[in-house]
């Protein structure tokens, strides 16, 4: 593709140049290639400018302050947005139906769950976030729950190549904040919930819900559906946003008008749920426990069905939901009987619904072990901590990832909040001791890392899976 094509004769391009690619990192510059130069936390890409056009990029993608000598300036007030937008262009096409969801707690499992939904009605579907790329036939991991916006357009394209239909990806605050997730026409956006977490980073809660908003105001195309988990505190700013657009409106839950949630009724392997939608009731069987897991799969329904699904076969399809890795995952069950569970859960809102979420089949203790992570907000530590000791029996306070943090004094700050809490720092030997004191009619949940297979300590990581340290101690 030429520059001048690609830019448009607005910008006053008239070169010719051969656009090979897009980079944010001036290390990944080959001739032809267009270099996103934007002012991080870390580093400043316009420091690299004359490295990148040294190297061989054709235009540069920055500030109208910044200094460019030798390449094209596309000069923008808001590069990372600029910069999007022109790499979509490269980049296209994406598969024809494009889901986000956004939301503190739930984004990846309702992402899991629609593509299973999808699937189940016969489409090719895919799913991107904190898992990574998952399809019905591999699951590539990326490490990272929204990635660069270079990789998350190429990463659509390919799978557009590959006859995917229909894709959903996770859209985290920062990712939308940093316009890592620009350019893809998206025809159906989801809101879960908003709870404490990454105010290190947004500074307030309210901050917190715009950058989750933009999804709504700028990702979404205009003829777009948002669908709403009605039950939140925060869901009415969510509902009043998505009219204020306006988008099509499906509510979903207890208070929902669209997919109404009627009762749940916890049984041994998953819940009865009883469901009202246009009318009609229906029964559903769902093979998960806990009621936010309720949330993610009614959520899925609807973000299912206002991709054009059937209604009446994606009310069907929930009594064959799959459980999503590290998400209250059942990992293993201990000699005297006890099951182990490992879940996610690592914001005060997430513990909190994750041990309600078992407390209905917890017949005996409730063994709970969890930390907090390094180099992230602390003041929820406490928060988790005053959670665990209230509604767990027993309490172990072990590290999660902390990182360049001293992992004893974050371990003593979620401890302040939780009393009574037995301190134990090696992970490995938190989760044995949980597991060998669980008797048969208790159940152990390990919080804080779930589908994650390394601990970071410092700036390495090592492996870690808690799944599996579960299943090697419970042997």
């Amino acid at each position: 593709m030429r520059l001048d094509s690609l830019i448009g004769e607005a910008a006053g391009v008239s070169g010719g140049e051969h656009v090979t690619g897009f980079a944010i990192d001036h290390r990944k510059i080959a001739p032809g290639t267009i270099f996103g130069a934007f002012q991080g936390a870390a580093f400043n890409g316009e420091d690299f400018i004359s490295a990148a056009i040294e190297a061989g990029a054709v235009a540069i993608v920055a500030r109208p302050e910044a200094q460019v000598d030798g390449a094209v300036h596309i000069a923008d007030a808001n590069p990372r947005k600029a910069f999007a937008m022109l790499a979509s262009r490269f980049y296209a096409p994406f598969p024809a139906h494009v889901a986000a969801v956004t939301g503190t707690n739930g984004k990846t499992s309702t992402a899991e769950m629609t593509r299973q939904l999808w699937r189940m009605d016969g489409h090719s579907a895919a799913s991107i976030g904190t898992l990574g790329i998952t399809t019905a036939d591999e699951q590539v991991r990326t490490g990272l729950t929204t990635p660069d916006i270079v990789t998350y357009l190429s990463n659509m394209a390919g799978l557009e190549r590959e006859g995917v239909t229909h894709a959903i990806f996770e859209a985290s605050s920062h990712g939308l904040d940093q316009y890592r997730i620009a350019g893809v026409p998206v025809s159906v956006v989801a809101f879960t919930n908003l709870s404490r977490d990454h105010l290190d980073y947004h500074g307030s809660m309210d901050a917190y819900f715009e950058a989750k908003m933009r999804l709504f105001d700028e990702i979404a195309t205009d003829n777009a559906t948002a669908v709403i988990w009605a039950d939140d505190d925060w869901s009415e700013k969510a509902i009043a946003r998505a009219k204020e657009r306006p988008l099509r409106l499906i509510t979903v839950g207890a208070k929902g008008h669209g997919i109404q949630l009627l009762s749940r009724e916890p049984t041994q392997l998953g819940q009865t749920l009883e469901i009202s939608m246009q009318g009609e009731v229906s029964k559903v069987k769902l093979p998960l426990i806990g009621g936010y897991q309720v949330a993610n799969a009614l959520l899925s329904a609807g973000i299912a069905i206002a991709s054009g699904c059937d209604a009446e076969a994606v009310i069907a399809n929930l009594a064959r939901l799959q459980p999503v890795r590290g998400r209250l995952e059942r990992a293993a069950i201990s000699r005297s009987g006890a099951p182990v569970y490992v879940d996610y859960a690592h914001t005060p809102d997430g513990l909190e619904a994750a041990i309600a979420a078992l407390r209905p089949h917890t017949k005996g203790k409730l063994i709970l072990v969890f930390g907090a992570g390094g180099d992230r907000d602390a003041g929820k530590r406490p928060l988790m901590g005053e959670i665990a000791a209230r509604d767990a029996d027993v309490v172990i306070v072990t590290d999660d990832n902390p990182r360049t943090e001293d992992p004893a004094s974050i371990r003593q700050q979620v401890i302040a909040g939780a009393s009574g809490a037995h301190d134990i720092g090696d992970r490995r030997l938190a989760i044995a001791a949980a597991i060998r004191q669980a008797e048969a009619e208790d159940i152990v949940m390990i919080a804080g890392k779930g589908h994650e297979l390394g601990q970071i300590i410092g700036d390495k990581s090592y492996p870690f899976d808690d799944v599996e340290v579960a299943r090697e101690c419970a042997a």
